[in-house]
């Protein structure tokens, strides 16, 4: 066996073990996430719903990759009222990854086609929740990320406040009184 045929095998076998890296890693990736289907029947915030499956399960329901007011902050009740425009008694689909810690479903809740995590970010009703960024695909977070720049430079919903506060800030702040 030439030196190039030898440099080919070790090419080849790198590139066929990439191969299957990447094979399995998408295919592992595409079996986690999983998909409710049913009609919201609850908004509790600007980020938090609750959808009712044919089965009459109930699921409650984050919206992954972003942060809505707290009811008791400025925005709070606006976010609230913008999602259940969006949400309220109609069919969704979620996709979602993991439950958090209060054990709600975390995931991206289509409607129409529509993303509304993002949609409450192009509305200026919620932050891109840069904390949990790792959990949302490429796509999803580039999209989040430009949605909430928008919103911002265009000063619509809670960025017409001269200094908005992010939730997270305002529950730690509300822990420490």
């Amino acid at each position: 066996m030439s030196i190039k045929e030898s440099h080919n095998k070790i090419y080849m076998h790198k590139y066929l073990k990439l191969s299957l890296i990447f094979v399995f890693t998408f295919f592992f990736h595409q079996s986690y996430a999983e998909i409710i289907s049913g009609r919201v029947v609850g908004v509790s915030d600007g980020d938090t719903i609750t959808v009712l499956d044919s089965k009459n399960t109930q699921y409650k329901i984050r919206l992954a990759g972003i942060d809505a007011p707290e009811k008791k902050q400025a925005f709070g009740k606006v976010s609230k009222q913008s999602l259940s425009d969006l949400v309220f008694e109609k069919q969704v689909n979620v996709d979602w990854h993991k439950q958090d810690r209060y054990g709600r479903t975390v995931g991206k809740v289509i409607v129409n086609g529509l993303n509304a995590n993002l949609e409450q970010l192009n509305r200026g009703m919620a932050w891109y929740y840069k904390k949990y960024q790792n959990e949302l695909i490429l796509g999803d977070r580039l999209d989040y990320l430009h949605a909430q720049e928008s919103a911002e430079k265009s000063r619509v919903g809670l960025w017409l406040d001269k200094e908005p506060v992010a939730p997270w800030d305002f529950r730690k702040s509300r822990r420490l009184n």
